[in-house]
């Protein structure tokens, strides 16, 4: 790892950290004013496939946080982007409502299968038609590979399982775009300004969030909502740099220690 530099940069996850669902973490909309006060450059990346950027930027600001869309970097972006490189024609195994990202993408003929968080459509009918694609040499892009995520009712099934089922059954290996990739970090840090070492990342989940940002050199706190779980800063190595209850407490760590 890279020597550390002066902190100019804080990636934030949003469900899970800033809200779950539609209910915010209590203080977070608060400690994120605080947080701009400072001197830092602040960026929000989401593994999240329920929804468009647009429905979420939305949701976000019903409930009031001061968020603009250019500040928001998705797994849907980088993986439309990847789309759009191999100039396939995808299977869209995603939510509806996240259909917008993928404006203009021609679908029909597929030659590609794209999956994300697609509640309604894992079905074996579906699934079985995304597995004769991949037998005949598609290509499987998974938007991230999420074991589980939070929702207002408990944790839940992310798309990781439905991805890695398709893996075992075509013997293929997807390509993953979304968190803990390394080209996912340091995409959402292009046009900071800033390094992996001058950045921090403050997430729930420990894999994804917190051990993919530390593995391009930048420092990763772990908040106790959302998706958490006892010892989850024991599963991974490195362990975080800081586990603390909730996103203020990882605003006035960072403001009271790292500025």
């Amino acid at each position: 790892m890279a020597a550390r530099r002066a902190l100019k940069a804080v990636l934030v996850d949003l469900n899970g950290t800033l809200h779950v669902e539609d209910a915010a973490v209590p203080g977070a909309q608060e400690a994120l004013k605080r947080l701009r006060g400072s001197s830092v450059v602040v960026r929000f990346v989401t593994n999240t496939t329920k929804e468009s950027k647009q429905n979420l930027l939305e949701r976000l600001k019903k409930l009031e946080f001061d968020i603009s869309e250019d500040e928001i970097f998705t797994s849907l972006t980088a993986a439309r982007s990847l789309v759009e490189q191999k100039q396939v024609r995808p299977m869209l195994l995603i939510d509806d409502r996240a259909l917008p990202d993928f404006k203009g993408i021609h679908t029909n003929d597929p030659n590609a299968v794209v999956i994300g968080l697609a509640p309604e459509h894992f079905h074996y009918q579906i699934l079985n038609q995304a597995f004769r694609l991949l037998l005949d040499g598609a290509p499987l892009i998974a938007i991230h590979k999420a074991r589980y995520y939070k929702r207002k009712d408990g944790l839940a099934l992310g798309p990781g399982p439905f991805v890695t089922a398709l893996e075992y059954a075509t013997d293929t290996k997807a390509i993953v775009v979304g968190k803990p990739e390394k080209t996912f970090f340091l995409e959402a840090l292009r046009g900071t300004g800033c390094e992996p070492e001058e950045a921090v990342m403050i997430g729930d989940d420990c894999r994804d969030d917190v051990g993919g940002a530390q593995t391009v050199g930048m420092l990763g706190i772990l908040v106790k909502t959302g998706k958490y779980r006892a010892a989850d800063e024991e599963k991974i190595n490195p362990s975080p740099y800081l586990t603390c209850e909730s996103f203020p407490h990882a605003v006035d760590h960072i403001l009271q220690h790292l500025l």
